[in-house]
């Protein structure tokens, strides 16, 4: 019985080992700035579940220059007005320390000028640090799940909003390539959701 048992545990330390990630580098970093770059769409769960909208999202590096971390421009459309985004914002990825990846929100000043990014890169040339404004509390924070999977959140209440009533907002990632599932809710001074989908976040594919 203690032989059946040590080895029970031994086997145990050595799965888990292999299973949880080793400290995060910036291969790391350089790995997931890869797979979020690109276009992404909601279209395959808009059509099996009406509560969900059909909405493009397109990422592209921005400010490649700038040795601090990576930079994306960030759209998002409904595909039926690809020309027309209801948000814009600029995701700087880095490290926090060998565990965690951060990923700072920043909106534009002059979120117009910079509409069709994706597709005319000489919009986005212009973007720099003055173009932008800090999201304060809105940063999302994530881990590292296996090889290639990084999921976290936004910091308790700290990100602000007033969007339909609400008074501050959540942000869920999970970011596989491939594929991101991405949550944003706001909750109003009771803790009530307002606004944001409720089953379960959108879930974007690659295109």
């Amino acid at each position: 019985m203690k032989i059946l048992l040590s080895l029970f545990i031994s086997i145990y330390i050595v799965s888990t080992a292999f299973s949880q990630p080793g400290p995060l580098t910036q291969k790391d970093l350089k790995h997931l700035a890869g797979i979020m770059a690109g276009e992404f769409s909601s279209e395959k769960q808009a059509g099996a579940d009406s509560s969900y909208l059909h909405i493009k999202l397109n990422m592209t590096p921005v400010m490649t220059e700038n040795p601090d971390g990576y930079w994306l421009y960030v759209e998002q459309a409904m595909a039926s007005a690809p020309d027309k985004p209801y948000r814009q914002r600029v995701y700087h990825l880095f490290l926090q320390d060998d565990q965690t990846i951060v990923s700072k929100v920043f909106e534009l000043k002059n979120p117009d000028q910079y509409t069709g990014g994706s597709k005319d890169k000489s919009k986005l040339a212009v973007i720099a640090s003055d173009s932008l404004v800090d999201r304060q509390g809105c940063s999302i924070y994530l881990k590292k799940l296996g090889k290639n999977t990084f999921t976290g959140s936004t910091p308790g209440k700290e990100c602000l909003s007033s969007l339909r009533g609400a008074v501050y907002a959540t942000s869920e990632v999970t970011i596989s390539p491939g594929k991101m599932v991405s949550w944003d809710r706001g909750w109003d001074r009771e803790d009530k959701q307002v606004w944001g989908a409720e089953k379960g976040g959108y879930v974007f594919l690659k295109e």
